[in-house]
C-alpha cells in the first residue's frame, strides 16, 4: 500500500497558487526526492502534509488515511516526522537533551509515577537515553552528548536536528533542505546516512534538496515542481535529462542537473 498520497493538492496565499493540482504516490522504503527552482512550492507541500496549512483543494492521505486538516501533532503522532529549513533546536540544552525531548511522549509511565520517579518511569527514561544515544551513534554525535547544542558547527546541528526527529519513532521521515550549510565531505557523510535510515531503519524519507549531487546519489524516485506545479518525476537519471526540468533551473541550476556534473 502507498504510504503517502496528495491528491490534487491546492493552496492559495492571497492570489498566489503556490501549489497547484500535485498529485505523488510515496511507496513504503523509498528515498523520495522533492525538488525546483527556489520558490516552486517545495516547503508549502511539506507544510501541507504535516498540518500546518490545509489544502484549499484535494486531500492527502498518510498510510490509509485521510489527514488533510489534521493538527500538526495528530499528523506527528500517526508516524509523520519533519526537519526544517531553518535549524529548530534548543540551543541552550545539550546535545543529549536535545533528542530526549523529543522522546517523552513514548513515556508509558504517567505523571503521578513520574512525580514519584517510580520504578516504571525510570525504566521509560532508560529507554529513552539508549534510543536518544544509539541515534546520536548513527549520526556522529555519541561524543557530543553533553556538549551546548548551540556551540555545535553548523553541519552537526542540522545533523541533530534529524536524530531529534526520528526520537518520534516515525514511519515517514521529511527532510527540509538537510545539506544546506554543509561542505562537499558533510554531504557524502550525510547521503551515508540517509541510505543507512532507509536501509537499516526501513524509513521511508521525502527528500526537499538544493544540493542537486545528494539528490541524485539517495532517491529512487525524483518529483520536480516549477511554479507549484508538477513537470516531471522519474528516476534520477531520466529527471535530470527531462527538458523541462533543465529549462526550469537554466540560470539557477541548470549545471547541477546536467549528466556531466553527476557521472
Amino acid at each position: 500500500m502507498t504510504l503517502l498520497e496528495l491528491e490534487r493538492v491546492n493552496k492559495v496565499f492571497g492570489g498566489l497558487h503556490a501549489v497547484k493540482d500535485v498529485s505523488l504516490k510515496v511507496e513504503p522504503g523509498v528515498v523520495f526526492g522533492l525538488i525546483g527552482p527556489n520558490g516552486a512550492g517545495k516547503t508549502t507541500i511539506f507544510n501541507v502534509i504535516t498540518g500546518v496549512y490545509t489544502p484549499d483543494g484535494g486531500r492527502v492521505v498518510f498510510d490509509g488515511q485521510t489527514i488533510s486538516g489534521l493538527r500538526p501533532a495528530r499528523i506527528a503522532a500517526l508516524g509523520v516526522a519533519r526537519t526544517f529549513q531553518n535549524i529548530r533546536l534548543f540551543r541552550a540544552m545539550t546535545v543529549e537533551q536535545n533528542v530526549m525531548v523529543a522522546g517523552h511522549h513514548l513515556h508509558t509511565a504517567g505523571p503521578v509515577q513520574a512525580v514519584l520517579r517510580t520504578v516504571a518511569y525510570e525504566r521509560d527514561e532508560q529507554a529513552l537515553t539508549r534510543r536518544a544515544h544509539e541515534l546520536l551513534e548513527v549520526f556522529g554525535l555519541r561524543q557530543h552528548s553533553s556538549d551546548i547544542a548551540g556551540s555545535l558547527p553548523y553541519g552537526s546541528q542540522r545533523r541533530l536536528e534529524i536524530a531529534r526527529a526520528l526520537m518520534l519513532a516515525p514511519k515517514l521521515l521529511l527532510l527540509d533542505e538537510p545539506a544546506a550549510g554543509m561542505n562537499s565531505q558533510e554531504a557524502r557523510e550525510l547521503e551515508r546516512q540517509i541510505r543507512f535510515l532507509r536501509t537499516e531503519m526501513k524509513l521511508t524519507i521525502v527528500l526537499v534538496e538544493h544540493n542537486m549531487s545528494v539528490v541524485m546519489s539517495v532517491s529512487d524516485v525524483v518529483h520536480v515542481v516549477d511554479h507549484g506545479e508538477t513537470i516531471a518525476e522519474g528516476p534520477p537519471e531520466a529527471v535530470k535529462t527531462d527538458p523541462k526540468v533543465l529549462a526550469a533551473y537554466l540560470g539557477q541550476e541548470a549545471d547541477a542537473v546536467t549528466p556531466e556534473a553527476h557521472g
